[in-house]
Parts: C-alpha cells; sequence; structure tokens
C-alpha cells in the first residue's frame, strides 16, 4: 500500500531552524558540507532517456534519515530502508544492533537515470545526507552497523564513486578525510515494516526532529534543483538480491 505525506509549510520553517541552530553550534553532519555545497561530480553518467530504472544502495548512519532525505530528491522512484554487507539470515534489526554481523543499516535507491543521475545522488549523500568523515558512528549512533559505505552494483557506479572521493579529497571540502568505503553490493534485505518511512510516520519523534528533520531542509536550500516538495512514499515490493 502506499502511503503518502507532504511537509507543511510549518513543519518545513521548523525544519529549517533546527538545522540553523545545531549548524551554528556545530552539531549538523557533515564537516565543512554543513556549510558548503559539494561540486558536482566530474565524473558522471549522462542523463538517459528510456533507460529504465536504475539502483543505488548507500549507508550512512541510521537508515530513517536516509530515507527521508532521498525520498524528496527528484527523479527518485522509490527508497527502502534494509541492511547491508552480511549474510540473509542476520539481516534483522536485533541482531544487526549488536554490530557484530558486518550489515551496515542502508537504503535502496530506485531512481529514473533521466532525471537525476547516480553521481547527482551521490552529491547529495555526501552534501546532506550523513557525515563522511565520521568512522563506524553518526551523530549520536555508534557501531559499524552505521558505517558510511556504497555499495555499487555496475562497474560504472564503482567509477563514478571513487572519482567523486577522490575529487572531494583533492579540493579539500572537507576538514577530515573521507572514510567512505566502496565496495560491490552482494546483497540487500528490507528492514522490518516499521522502519520503513519512519521519519514520515514519526514526525515530531525528537530523534526525527534532532537528526533527520534538519537534512531535509538543507536539502531544500543547497539542492533546489533536485528537491521535491512530495516525497516519494515506501511501497513494499521484492527487493532482497
Amino acid at each position: 500500500m502506499v502511503r503518502t505525506f507532504m511537509w507543511s509549510g510549518a513543519m518545513l520553517s521548523a525544519a529549517f531552524g533546527i538545522a540553523a541552530l545545531l549548524g551554528a553550534r556545530g552539531l549538523t553532519g557533515g564537516d565543512a558540507a554543513s556549510t558548503v555545497v559539494l561540486p558536482a561530480p566530474q565524473l558522471d553518467e549522462s542523463s538517459v532517456s528510456g533507460a529504465g530504472e536504475q539502483v543505488a544502495v548507500l549507508s550512512g548512519g541510521c537508515f530513517w534519515g536516509m530515507q527521508m532525505v532521498f525520498e524528496h530528491v527528484k527523479g527518485v522512484t522509490g527508497v527502502t530502508a534494509g541492511y547491508t554487507g552480511g549474510a540473509a539470515r542476520t539481516a534483522n534489526y536485533d541482531e544487526v544492533s549488536t554490530g557484530a554481523t558486518g550489515h551496515a543499516e542502508s537504503v535502496r535507491i530506485t531512481f529514473d537515470p533521466s532525471q537525476v543521475t547516480y553521481g547527482q545522488l551521490l552529491q547529495v549523500f555526501f552534501g546532506v545526507a550523513h557525515d563522511p568523515t565520521e568512522l563506524d558512528r553518526q551523530g549520536p549512533d555508534e557501531g559499524t552497523q552505521y558505517r558510511s559505505a556504497i555499495w555499487t552494483t555496475t562497474p560504472d557506479q564503482e567509477r563514478i564513486a571513487k572519482a567523486y572521493i577522490a575529487q572531494l579529497t583533492v579540493t579539500k571540502v572537507f576538514h577530515k578525510p573521507i572514510v567512505t568505503q566502496v565496495l560491490p553490493l552482494h546483497g540487500f534485505y528490507p528492514a522490518e515494516g516499521y522502519h520503513q518511512d519512519y521519519g514520515l510516520h514519526n514526525p515530531g519523534a525528537p530523534y526525527i526532529l534532532i537528526n533527520d528533520a534538519p537534512k531535509v531542509a538543507q536539502l531544500r536550500e543547497r539542492f533546489p534543483k533536485l528537491y521535491r516538495e512530495a516525497p516519494v512514499t515506501y511501497v513494499a515490493r521484492a527487493q532482497s538480491e
């Protein structure tokens, strides 16, 4: 079942206020990215009309916030919260939360390459969705399950991801080293239903207000051409691969 949700003007204003307050105190994720819009990737795929959906899998801390951000990106057709990096038998929240499964909380993003490129998704990933300089943690969450990783599905994705990390490193956008791993995708396992669209269903939760709502506001502010007001919402479908 498709569930719809739209940020009200008051909620977005509140999110902007929180983002400004936390940014002023140096508490928003992203090191230099909290104040600087990242450059576009020099190496990227061209927009391809009629190519069909493509898939990107990314890890960057709690999947609630990652899902919220990418559901507001134009050209994204679906975002699923899940687990990547470990075995199918341990792909559940209780076991992943121990940090001993090899899994990372992740999102599987399907997107229309005629509207948004893989490189543009990475620009959002590094620019607002998480802090790529934090090792095995993200904000208040600690453990290997919160590590920064790009799980590639094609050789082109691997080249684009590695080239963009090199570009950001050379241009010194971040004051600390980027610790994001670039690894081939061997399996993605959807998370439990209550995690899907958690932020949209619980917009007043303190964790969401402090850690995730500001990222959506930052997406609108820093990447207006990529932002859309109405998010694409979770639809259950077979996505284990």
